[in-house]
């Protein structure tokens, strides 16, 4: 089984917030693959389901960003996880692009408190993860006050293509496609034509 993870925060007041694109490709993704993402497992909501052949676990952890490492932790014990082939992570990164995707094999935290916490309570950055750009921070603005903010309609729809991208690099990592899926989708994107 993968489990496949989306990073956010709990709680509506969160929702469709930047630093929640975790939670809405998990969303997106259980929509799409008729998976209910209902059950609770530790402190995570989770739903079991199938993607391209392969059974999947799709998690929502519920302790806020800065703890899901604890919730995860959790997941990968009880279910006896490989980290480095059987999990995957995907999160905001406002270094990239609305939009654009990153997807890695390993590294560091990068400056996100989510991974920060991933990689203390599991003891590796051997992981796979997918980032997904929500566009860099403007000047003067508080970076908390930047990621828990919404995104502007025309961000919305370039976030809805990197979604799509995003759909179809989980269904290549799922195959072991990664290298290829990095090849794809590790570089710009250009916006569509008007």
């Amino acid at each position: 089984m993968f489990i496949i993870a989306g990073l956010g925060n709990p709680t509506l007041q969160y929702e469709g917030t930047r630093h929640n694109v975790g939670f809405d490709v998990i969303d997106m993704l259980a929509d799409r693959y008729n998976i209910s993402v209902d059950g609770r497992k530790g402190r995570a909501l989770i739903g079991k389901g199938m993607i391209g052949g392969q059974k999947v676990l799709l998690v929502k952890p519920q302790t806020y960003m800065n703890l899901s490492g604890e919730s995860l932790r959790e997941l990968v014990n009880y279910y006896k996880i490989d980290e480095e082939h059987e999990l995957l992570v995907i999160y905001d990164d406002i270094s990239l692009d609305v939009g654009q995707l990153r997807i890695r094999k390993k590294g560091s935290a990068g400056g996100h408190n989510g991974i920060k916490n991933i990689i203390a309570n599991l003891g590796t950055d051997v992981f796979p993860r997918i980032k997904i750009g929500v566009g860099e921070k403007p000047k003067k603005y508080d970076l908390a006050d930047y990621v828990l903010g919404h995104f502007s309609k025309e961000d919305r729809e370039l976030m809805e293509e990197g979604y799509d991208r995003a759909d179809h690099a989980v269904g290549m990592i799922l195959n072991g496609e990664i290298e290829a899926a990095m090849n794809q989708y590790n570089r710009k994107v250009k916006p569509k034509e008007a």
